[in-house]
């Protein structure tokens, strides 16, 4: 068995494990005050890491804050980090649609190894590697969007980078509609990605239990089609797992993207 044949093999493995338990570890998420700034120059966001969707427990940083609209791209410098989470004003000037971004974030390298109940990160449960175990370098990226409007949408804010892993409404956000069809694309580097888990929270479920909404699957074109019951605050989650390009710092990259969004009532 070659080289190439065992990464691959391992690989699979990884992403099949990684997938399954993704909704156990701290996830990304921008939260603004308000989702319709008609009226208003700004908005304000928070920006941090939770196992419990929107409740804040560790602060988010990032170089890459920006928001795009209908007057371009605009980075985020003024940024307040507090220990639980990240406050910033994003600018809306003109009517039209908002993306704002935590950008793609380089988290740290991590190492996993095998064990005959799974696959495991160094330091989980304060349990050491068995001796000889092959340990295996994983870096996070992680990406956190949120979309705003003032006044009448445009369409130029869903037009997706093409870097990345980037979930792509293709519907105005504001017109999602709880017990109605939601339509997104599931993008990596611009190119469809089949057979992903879109993991759905629900904020309410903080207070009811019942965190999770829906766990989707894309088609093999990217697609996913939402909905969701009840009025209210969601977030989307997906994860992608693949080996790194040529000359990065770790063999595996595990992309996480999320999707804060407001479903109105019917």
């Amino acid at each position: 068995m070659t080289r190439t044949t065992i990464h691959a093999g391992l690989l699979a493995s990884l992403l099949a494990v990684w997938s399954a338990g993704a909704a156990q570890a701290h996830s990304p998420y921008l939260r603004p005050n308000v989702f319709d700034a008609t009226n208003r120059d700004h908005v304000t966001v928070e920006a941090a890491f939770t196992e419990d969707v929107f409740n804040a427990e560790v602060v988010m940083r990032s170089d890459h804050f920006h928001i795009v609209g209908p007057n371009g791209d605009t980075p985020i410098t003024a940024v307040t980090y507090l220990r639980d989470l990240a406050v910033f004003e994003a600018p809306t000037p003109v009517d039209g649609l908002y993306r704002l971004s935590s950008g793609a974030r380089e988290g740290r390298a991590a190492k996993m190894y095998e064990t005959p109940s799974g696959w495991k990160m160094v330091g989980e449960e304060d349990e050491a590697p068995p001796p000889g175990a092959e340990l295996v370098d994983v870096q996070s990226i992680t990406t956190a969007d949120v979309y705003v409007v003032r006044g009448d949408p445009d369409d130029a804010a869903l037009k997706p980078s093409g870097q990345g892993l980037e979930l792509q409404p293709l519907i105005q956000p504001n017109d999602i509609v709880a017990g109605e069809d939601a339509p997104l694309r599931l993008l990596f580097d611009g190119q469809p990605v089949a057979n992903a888990a879109v993991t759905v929270f629900r904020e309410a479920g903080h207070y009811d239990g019942r965190k999770i909404e829906a766990e989707l699957t894309t088609d093999a074109s990217g697609l996913v089609t939402l909905k969701v019951a009840e009025p209210g605050a969601y977030m989307t989650q997906v994860r992608h797992r693949l080996a790194s390009p040529a000359g990065a710092p770790t063999p595996y990259r595990s992309y996480t993207h999320t999707l804060t969004f407001i479903a109105h009532a019917g």
